[in-house]
């Protein structure tokens, strides 16, 4: 018999473990010996755990930290190592590569055809190209107008893994999220979409949560993380682009393979963003995916009392992958914050463990402070960090109210932002030309659906130049 390949699988407690469930686990070629970990803390030195595992692997797997890397390769004699974790540059996609080389073993990504799920109901997968561009508003639009079509929505989160691993888990109310120990992290996800009156569904086996939410629902929205591949396959494939980060939707893996697969891209934030990079975010879609329908979009912000905070002094707090990972100097808050006309105070002088360490570790983050929450000791940092700033009011540039869990010792002021569609055809337009039945027409010798993807898709060259002119206009 030809001796197992042993595999180490490279990431964060999320597509690592779904590339082992669905490729690794039940497959006798292979043996994984070990999953490293980065990105999310309090994930390296733990083991997952032989109930997900299953019987292959009796004592479960460890993971390490990944700067043990080339160690581990030589120790465990790895074959191959395989990247499962997403929101990276190119050029640190190949230093990793590099790095896992020069020790022998193959280095691997898997795609989409070994690692999507297939569902027996429709998909509509929302995705990104970077951490940050607005994927959670567009999957409450897309719910928002399905819901309008009479259709039970479900929609199923890339994985969270900061709480308990559990392999499926339902939240249906507010108060599933204390039932399953949800952090901050989770709750910005999870709370906004619960209250729009939707259930949500994430854990770590996205084939029972996959099977689950297939009995509930009529569709299953793929709520996507970072800039990840859609765990299933979708009937409608919808990429979020980024008109403040230009550019970025052709640097970043796998955020490239979204734009590139996409049946439609969502340029957001084109409200707050410069002209010229909406133009060169577009030309980059036309060039990279040119039967892709491109709907250009505002993250429309509501601020409470905005008249409060006029030459006061605040401090904003946005969202922590955004700003961390998500490359973003800063988010909503700020720009909400700056239209008031308060002056953003510099929170990096009061922060404090690793809230701090976030700030050294990505000093691209400007006068913002991001909403750490993996565990209960950042969560106590981060109120201890709010507390210190001298300012006059919070700006939350959260989902969800940290008021909530935090013990805030100054008013607080939030800013909620939802999706806009600037073109036709809008989201609603897209979901009921491609869910609702479509007329047929009789060819001799068989039926045909008159809405094809080419119909779905035409060329876009008239398309683009009216909205492009739109926008303008705008």
């Amino acid at each position: 018999m030809t001796p197992e390949k042993r595999v180490i699988i490279m990431g964060a407690a999320g597509r690592d473990f779904h590339n082992f469930n669905v490729c690794y686990r039940d497959n006798p070629e292979y043996r994984v010996v070990a999953f490293t970990a980065t990105q999310i803390p309090g994930i390296a030195n733990r083991t997952y755990p032989r109930s997900l595992s299953g019987e292959r692997y009796p004592e479960g797997i460890p993971i390490y930290p990944e700067e043990q890397l080339p160690e581990l390769i030589q120790k465990l004699k790895v074959d191959i190592v395989t990247l499962a974790y997403s929101d990276l540059a190119y050029e640190e996609v190949m230093r990793k590569a590099s790095l896992a080389m020069s020790e022998g073993p193959n280095f691997v990504l898997l795609g989409p055809d070994a690692t999507m799920l297939h569902s027996k109901k429709p998909v509509v997968a929302v995705t990104g190209v970077r951490t940050g561009v607005g994927k959670s508003p567009t999957t409450r639009r897309v719910a928002q107008e399905l819901h309008r079509m009479g259709k039970k929505v479900v929609i199923v989160r890339h994985p969270m893994p900061y709480g308990p691993w559990e392999a499926v888990q339902r939240f249906a109310e507010m108060k599933d999220l204390a039932k399953h120990h949800a952090t901050i992290e989770e709750m910005e996800e999870y709370a906004p979409i619960i209250a729009s009156g939707n259930v949500v569904y994430a854990g770590v086996d996205y084939e029972a949560i996959l099977r689950e939410a297939e009995e509930e629902a009529d569709v299953v929205v793929w709520d996507g993380g970072n800039n990840d591949l859609p765990f299933f396959k979708p009937d409608l494939y919808i990429t979020v682009a980024d008109a403040r980060r230009p550019g970025h939707e052709i640097r970043y893996y796998p955020g490239e393979i979204n734009l590139r697969a996409a049946d439609v891209v969502v340029v957001s934030k084109v409200d707050s963003a410069k002209r010229e990079a909406v133009e060169t975010v577009v030309e980059n879609i036309k060039s990279a995916n040119p039967n892709a329908e491109i709907i250009l979009g505002a993250l429309e912000l509501n601020i409470d009392y905005p008249s409060l905070l006029k030459e006061k002094r605040v401090v904003v707090v946005e969202d922590g992958p955004t700003l961390t990972h998500g490359g973003m100097s800063s988010g909503a808050g700020c720009v909400a914050a700056t239209r008031a006309a308060a002056t953003i105070l510099d929170p990096r002088p009061y922060a404090i463990g690793e809230i701090r360490e976030a700030y050294e570790k990505y000093p691209h983050i400007g006068n913002a402070l991001p909403a750490l929450g993996y565990s209960a000791a950042e969560m106590h940092e981060l109120e201890s960090t709010i507390n210190a700033v001298p300012a006059d009011f919070v700006v939350l540039g959260t989902p969800v109210d940290l008021r909530d869990f935090l013990h805030l010792n100054k008013p607080v002021v939030r800013v909620q932002y939802e999706l806009k569609e600037m073109t036709h055809p809008d989201l609603g337009e897209i979901l009921r030309q491609t869910l609702l039945p479509a007329p047929a027409m009789i060819v001799p010798g068989k039926r045909r659906n008159l809405r094809s993807r080419a119909a779905r898709h035409p060329a876009p060259g008239a398309r683009m130049v009216y909205m492009v002119r739109e926008f303008k206009r705008r």
